[in-house]
């Protein structure tokens, strides 16, 4: 991990671009999550009774609450730090999710999904020396398969084999020519603009086209920003009942599931009955532990070492002195096994010298 506090530096970020704090209440009404299942990573929630009677849920998205807070289409700009309570994946049971992210909901501009974008990169790169923030649109594979007329279920299987880069399923499919154009678009990774370039050389439909310039569009202000380490790979279409068009994730070294995920989810806002649209992220706290880190030379900066009561004074003068320098001290009688310092420093007599 590049910061000892992430919570920290992220808040920092995110404030530095005018989003403001959100608590979500541990609990909500279930029928928020009954009434909205499609948009859920799981259907399974835990619940209570609450003692008016009511059942209430232990929320497992944030989202939706955010969106149900949300008012009459003026532009929202928010963070949050919340714990969510959901299954990672079904059968995996329950648990608790650390989350750090952001929503911005209501009247955007294309200046305001460029700035979520270039917060997504910024973030992965306050959390880790080496990341890279993957792109796709999902309008691209959608305007294939519409102009193919493929029905629900067969919608439904393309996606699946584009989310997984199953080529051999991809040829399975009912028309040749979506067949072919699909298997060439999951094979296209690389940085946004070259391989952005490289996909509007297919014979695509022109709603394909249309999803393809504004990846164009969006590569152009993420370059103002001096972002570099973003790909496309139009294979990531994930969560398609979640959104609609922007989708992108985030990862970094030594980690084989995404930190970071997101996209624009105006689908949902309109089913809540609200106007305008919505974009934004999660970065999953809980998931950076999983990335290595470089074990240390040493455990600590100083180790003091005293032989006697009356050393005892001089010991604590000294250890306050070298703390308030900004170095670590471990004051001891005896010197702890397996553990290593810097520097080795004793009390005694009423002088304090350093062991060679």
């Amino acid at each position: 991990m590049k910061t000892p506090n992430p919570q920290r530096a992220l808040r920092a970020l995110y404030t530095g671009c005018g989003y403001l704090p959100f608590r979500v209440r541990k609990f909500e009404d279930y029928d928020l999550y009954a009434e909205n299942k499609r948009f859920l990573q799981s259907h399974r929630v835990l619940t209570f009774t609450d003692t008016d009677g009511r059942l209430k849920a232990l929320k497992p998205d944030v989202t939706l609450s955010i969106v149900k807070s949300s008012g009459g289409g003026e532009l929202r700009k928010l963070f949050y730090q919340e714990n969510v309570y959901r299954e990672p994946r079904p059968g995996e049971g329950f648990c608790e999710i650390a989350q750090m992210g952001l929503e911005c909901i209501g009247a955007l501009t294309g200046f305001d999904v460029g700035e979520v974008l270039m917060l997504a990169g910024r973030s992965l790169d306050a959390l880790a020396e080496d990341w890279v923030l993957t792109v796709s649109h999902i309008g691209v594979v959608a305007g294939v398969l519409e102009a193919a007329g493929f029905d629900e279920e067969q919608r439904r299987a393309a996606f699946a084999a584009v989310s997984r880069k199953n080529a051999p399923a991809l040829a399975a499919l009912p028309d040749a020519q979506a067949a072919a154009l699909l298997q060439s678009l999951i094979r296209l990774y690389g940085p946004l603009d070259e391989t952005v370039a490289q996909a509007q050389e297919l014979p695509l439909p022109p709603a394909s086209r249309a999803a393809l310039a504004e990846l164009a569009a969006l590569g152009d202000q993420l370059a103002l920003y001096g972002l570099k380490r973003v790909a496309l790979d139009l294979a990531v279409v994930n969560d398609v009942d979640y959104y609609d068009d922007l989708v992108f994730r985030g990862f970094v070294a030594g980690v084989s599931s995404p930190v970071l995920s997101g996209g624009r989810y105006d689908r949902l806002l309109e089913r809540m009955g609200k106007p305008g649209g919505a974009i934004g992220f999660a970065v999953y706290l809980d998931r950076l532990e999983l990335a290595p880190r470089p074990a240390a030379a040493f455990d600590g900066d100083v180790l003091l070492l005293f032989e006697s009561e009356s050393d005892l004074p001089l010991a604590i003068r000294t250890a306050e002195r070298l703390r308030q320098a900004g170095e670590s001290v471990r004051a001891a009688r005896t010197a702890p096994a397996d553990l290593r310092y810097r520097r080795v420093l004793r009390v005694r007599n009423g002088e304090v010298r350093e062991d060679a």
